[in-house]
């Protein structure tokens, strides 16, 4: 594993909780935050993610704990138990990383009631909430902490995927809104918004719109994909001593992709199919 860009301790005795903890940049942000000495709890709906997150960062050697919880961000008593048990195993909670999230591509003309509120309910609702219960319970009474939400390039739109666009730029907001209304608790309120990223995440898609994701390069000055680890390396940089002037800041990791539009480019009719998930329709 290569060593991190950051100095070694820096997050000594500190306590994150990652929402999506358990795989992709959640994972990516927990081994970072696990070399440089803190102490990690990732929440997910799913177990499986989360035994086999923990199991990969306990192969590191370093002093923090590493716990894990069930935590589901469309219901909040789900949200509440998880961020009770993580102050009751860690004793605080000094910073949140609001990575839970999901989508599906689908026209916007043949998307569901269901499939539409599902993704506003984890993707917005689910980030405010996980934020106001770390906020209440942690951060305000423990004198002050940071949050950074994981969002997405969706600046010129975001074609086949008009409900986590909408959820996303609510998000971009709200991190404005919270870092206002925050600031005299101690809390600083930021975003990370990434583009085209080679992560595990990405074979959840068609194949179809995988191979649209594939071939965005084109589209990025940088002339590649990023890297779950750049995300990771400026979500540290949001919650470190270094960032402590920034505050109701979204950073954007694409490469400059926004440049150039949206990802999609001149092939999106390819990529137009009036199918979505079954659970979701």
């Amino acid at each position: 594993m290569q060593p991190s860009i950051f100095r070694p301790g820096l997050f000594d005795g500190t306590t994150t909780f990652i929402t999506g903890g358990g795989t992709g940049i959640g994972l990516a942000i927990a081994r970072e935050l696990r070399m440089l000495g803190g102490s990690v709890v990732l929440g997910s709906r799913k177990t499986e993610h989360l035994e086999t997150g923990r199991a990969a960062l306990l192969k590191i050697d370093a002093p923090g704990k590493v716990e894990i919880h069930p935590c589901n961000i469309r219901d909040e008593a789900s949200m509440s138990d998880a961020v009770d048990f993580a102050l009751k195993q860690c004793g605080r909670i000094d910073f949140l990383v609001n990575n839970g999230g999901g989508q599906f591509p689908a026209p916007a003309l043949s998307m569901s009631w269901k499939g539409w509120h599902a993704v506003i309910e984890t993707n917005l609702t689910g980030t405010f909430f996980m934020s106001k219960i770390v906020a209440e319970r942690a951060m305000g009474p423990g004198g002050g902490g940071a949050i950074v939400s994981i969002i997405a390039q969706m600046w010129n739109g975001f074609p086949m995927m008009v409900h986590t666009g909408a959820a996303r730029a609510g998000v971009d907001n709200l991190t404005k809104t919270l870092a206002l209304e925050w600031s005299p608790l101690g809390i600083r309120v930021n975003a990370v918004a990434p583009g085209a990223i080679t992560s595990s995440g990405l074979e959840t898609y068609p194949d179809a719109f995988k191979a649209e994701m594939r071939d965005t390069p084109r589209h990025i000055v940088a002339g590649r994909r990023g890297t779950v680890r750049g995300v990771a390396a400026a979500t540290l940089y949001l919650l470190s001593p270094a960032a402590g002037f920034v505050t109701g800041t979204t950073l954007r990791i694409d490469g400059g992709e926004t440049l150039f539009g949206n990802a999609t480019g001149g092939r999106l009719k390819e990529m137009m199919t009036p199918k979505i998930p079954p659970e979701y329709d």
